[in-house]
């Protein structure tokens, strides 16, 4: 496969800010399982019951968020560069996909950031595919 060139500076400097992003993610998605699994309770309003479903999905969300930053992280740093692009463009994807439910059930105080870190996913994808999500460039 033919890699995608970028001017030398350019490059380094992509790859700082995506490292950046990329860090960020996997920190926000590891605290978020870590709350999930210790006080689900503080991923809903006041006054919501806990009871068993709630922690079902709580738990649901702990894997998935787990393995999500886990595997972030590794790819980062074992440098696997296209992997890394396409499971930052499915995390920006489902940060963008979190940010309609936000809406939809108008948590406004998180759905600025949820759908700005979702863009900045998805921008850091863009970088590391060498083209945006959309263009067939990405994919291969």
């Amino acid at each position: 496969m033919p890699k995608i060139p970028y001017p030398p500076a350019l490059s380094r400097k992509v790859q700082a800010w995506v490292n950046v992003v990329v860090v960020l993610c996997a920190v926000l998605m590891g605290a978020g399982a870590v709350i999930a699994a210790v006080n689900p309770g503080l991923l809903v309003g006041p006054h919501v019951e806990i009871n068993q479903a709630v922690r079902t999905y709580a738990g649901y969300l702990t894997a998935r968020n787990l393995v999500l930053a886990l595997m972030l992280l590794i790819l980062l740093l074992v440098g696997a560069r296209r992997a890394l692009g396409n499971l930052v463009a499915i995390v920006g994807l489902i940060q963008l996909f979190d940010f309609v439910v936000d809406c939809a059930e108008a948590r406004w105080s998180v759905a600025a950031g949820v759908l700005v870190l979702g863009i900045a996913l998805l921008v850091a994808s863009a970088r590391l595919a060498g083209a945006p999500l959309w263009k067939r460039e990405a994919w291969r």
